[in-house]
């Protein structure tokens, strides 16, 4: 098990490497930016008031009265970059385990090692644990060379980001679940990704359009994204421990389902 997991690390490591330090990069960037966006941004929605419901709508959150620096600091987290980055790695690393594997004619020796179907699945899903773990690390180095452009006061503290980051990890593992499940049903891997990929686009969507759009508010609940809100964990300094159990849930549920097919599908090459 250890010589499989050794390998899966070593196909992947340059991936993870990449993606971790495009996600460091970006965060350093939107911490830099976000002062000169807080100066701007009472005339902004002087001049244009819908800039708030986009705001609101972005953050996932009703925002009444003032917008406060350290709220703002939920920007840096919910950009859809951040989130792009994040999802596109995990996409494209659970998909590799089966139907990569099947796509590009080499299952048959993966499987013709002396380990389970399971445990080669674990395998996979614990490196994948692993880049998200570096991900997200590179995630809050980057917020904290960037953020140092705001004064201490107006940067929520690390208790609270730790939090933050708990949750958006929480997201990470719901949709890599929802990968993993994808990929054990498919047999061509640019169709799995296409689908995950599809499903997280909906997802974000949904979210979004829930917040100022009525008709979509009652499919809010169908939105992963619905449960992954920093604003309001910076608003009240708790975990959401419901919205976690919803994100923990879907993503084991999805792995343990997508585990099963694995081991009991009739996997052929030819």
């Amino acid at each position: 098990m250890r010589g499989v997991l050794t390998k899966i690390l070593h196909e992947t490591l340059l991936g993870m490497v990449l993606f971790s330090l495009a996600l460091l990069l970006v965060e350093v960037l939107l911490g830099l930016v976000l002062p000169q966006i807080l100066d701007q941004m009472d005339e902004m929605m002087a001049r244009m008031p819908f800039v708030r419901d986009l705001l609101g709508a972005l953050l996932g959150i009703d925002i009444e009265g003032e917008i406060t620096a350290q709220l703002m600091q939920a920007f840096v987290w919910v950009h859809p970059t951040v989130l792009t980055l994040l999802w596109a790695n995990e996409i494209m690393f659970c998909t590799r385990f089966p139907a990569g594997e099947i796509d590009r004619g080499t299952i048959d020796i993966l499987l013709a090692l002396p380990l389970s179907r399971r445990r080669i699945y674990l395998c996979e899903t614990i490196a994948f644990l692993l880049g998200g773990m570096m991900m997200l690390g590179a995630g809050a180095i980057g917020y904290a060379i960037g953020s140092q452009s705001l004064a201490v006061e107006n940067r929520p503290g690390w208790s609270v980001v730790a939090l933050i980051l708990f949750n958006l990890f929480c997201l990470y593992v719901s949709i890599g679940g929802v990968a993993f499940l994808v990929s054990s049903i498919s047999e061509r891997r640019g169709r799995a990704v296409f689908a995950v990929f599809s499903v997280v686009v909906a997802s974000f969507l949904i979210n979004f359009l829930a917040q100022f759009w009525t008709p979509a508010e009652p499919f809010a609940f169908l939105s992963v994204v619905e449960y992954y809100q920093p604003a309001n964990i910076i608003r009240n300094g708790t975990l959401p421990a419901g919205d976690i159990a919803v994100l923990l849930g879907i993503g084991l549920v999805a792995w343990l389902v997508g585990r099963e097919i694995v081991a009991r599908r009739s996997i052929c090459t030819t």
